[in-house]
Parts: C-alpha cells; structure tokens; sequence
C-alpha cells in the first residue's frame, strides 16, 4: 500500500521541477496523476510515464483551469488532491524601484490568480465528494523580508499564503484541508536560470542556509506527498515550511562553532 495508494491528484506546474518530482512521488505512493501544464511543456511525455493524464493548460484562463479539472474528474471520478504549484520568478521582477506595472501583472496574475482560479474550480468538486487536500505553492519569503527583492514574487507568495488560510479556515468543517507549501530556494531549472545570470545573488541566499545548501526538488515532493495524504489529517490552514532552517536561523552557524 502506498501513501497515496487510490487518490487522484492534479498538479500544475507538473511538467518540470517541484512539479514534476511531486507527480513522480505521488505516482510511486499509488495515486493517478493528472499533470497541467503549458502546451509546450513535455507534459505529455510525463503523463505516459506515470500512467495518467495531460491537461494543456495556461493557469491564469479561467475556462483552462475548469476544463482541466473537469478533465480529472470525468477521466477518474474525483479529485482527492491539487497541487497549485505554478509560478514564474521573471528578470524584470526586481526592486520595487526598478518593476514595472507589466511585471508585477504577470507575476500576479501566474503565482497569485491561478491559485485563487484553481482552488475555486476544484473546491465544487471536494464539497461534492465530502472532501478533498488543497496544497497551494507559497514560499518562505511569504514570511520574511528579503533585501535582495522580487517585490511581485514576494507579494504573490504572501497573498497565496493568506488566501490559504482563509479556505483553510472557511472549508475545514467540510473535509477539505488548504495547506501552504513554503520551499526555501530549490535545485530546479528556474533557480539555475535566476542565479547562472547572477551569482552574487545565489551566493546571498546560499550563506542564511543552515543546512549550507539549496532543497532538491524530491525533498519538497516528499512535503507535498505528506500533506496530499491521510496522514496530515489534522493539518490545515497552515504554512508548511521546507527551508532547511533559513528563515529562523539569526546566524547562520560555521562547523567551527562545533568544533
């Protein structure tokens, strides 16, 4: 028996990175997977792998999210976990004093609205089923300040987390649980573009990890799989924080301090 052995999850995103590794993990624990993600993604290819179903889907179009899910639940008759986990960390979101207006929209409208458009798609179904695991993609800098600013990015992440405590909140009494995942930086392809084109920057994060290394995505799958299964059920509303100590550590310590 699996952890996830007879769910049926929907993941955004999950064509590449935390995505991808959470619809690996999730397949392995026994749940179908439906993946949604960009046409021209390898969506596809990732579904046949692991015996599900592709959703071509652009997260910030209304009538794309619902067919998606509506998808899920015609192919497998129910919807026991979604996974909002797309988002986008672009150049041009920088300092509040250098984003313009078009890249806070898109920012806003790919991490902060296909949240709000998912979760409202899918929670009909839940209520419907009498339950279901909402697991929204946030970030630790939904908590904590960063002087090395994504000004929209950061927004973004702290709107999700408070949207996710209000569903949280407003759906426990009806068997839906609405957790907050919040990764510290993660070893994926949009990390790797973000700091190859500036070191400096990676090297500014790397120093306030404890552990003295960015997540793999496996670990954060390993999170999602916890909470997408039974045995989180008496957690909800929540922020879940997969970070490696960054955002309680005042001083990151040396080995010598343990010597």
């Amino acid at each position: 028996m699996g952890q996830l052995d007879g769910k049926v999850a929907v993941i955004t995103g999950g064509a590449s990175g935390i995505g991808l590794a959470t619809a690996r993990k999730f397949a392995a624990e026994g749940a179908t997977v439906v993946i949604g993600d960009l046409p021209t993604s390898n969506g596809v290819a990732v579904a046949e792998e692991l015996g599900g179903a592709f959703a071509a889907v652009d997260v910030t179009n209304a009538e794309q999210v619902e067919a998606m899910f509506a998808l899920a639940k015609e192919k497998y008759g129910r919807i026991d976990v979604a996974f909002n986990n797309a988002g986008i960390s672009p150049a041009s979101d920088d300092s509040i004093l250098k984003t313009g207006i078009e890249a806070w929209d898109l920012v806003q409208n790919v991490n902060l609205t296909s949240v709000y458009l998912c979760c409202k798609a899918v929670i009909p179904y839940m209520l419907e089923q009498g339950g279901g695991s909402i697991i929204n993609t946030a970030s630790f800098v939904a908590l904590m300040g960063a002087a090395t600013s994504q000004i929209s990015y950061t927004a973004s992440k702290g709107g999700v987390l408070a949207m996710t405590r209000e569903l949280g909140v407003q759906f426990a009494g009806k068997g839906i649980r609405v957790n907050a995942l919040c990764p510290g930086p993660v070893n994926t392809p949009l990390l790797q573009e973000l700091f190859a084109k500036d070191p400096e920057r990676a090297a500014r994060r790397l120093i306030h990890i404890p552990m003295g290394r960015f997540a793999e995505p496996e670990e954060i799958a390993n999170a999602v799989a916890f909470l997408g299964s039974d045995e989180s059920s008496f957690i909800t509303a929540t922020e879940f924080l997969v970070d490696g100590g960054l955002s309680h550590a005042y001083v990151t310590p040396l080995e010598s301090d343990f010597e």
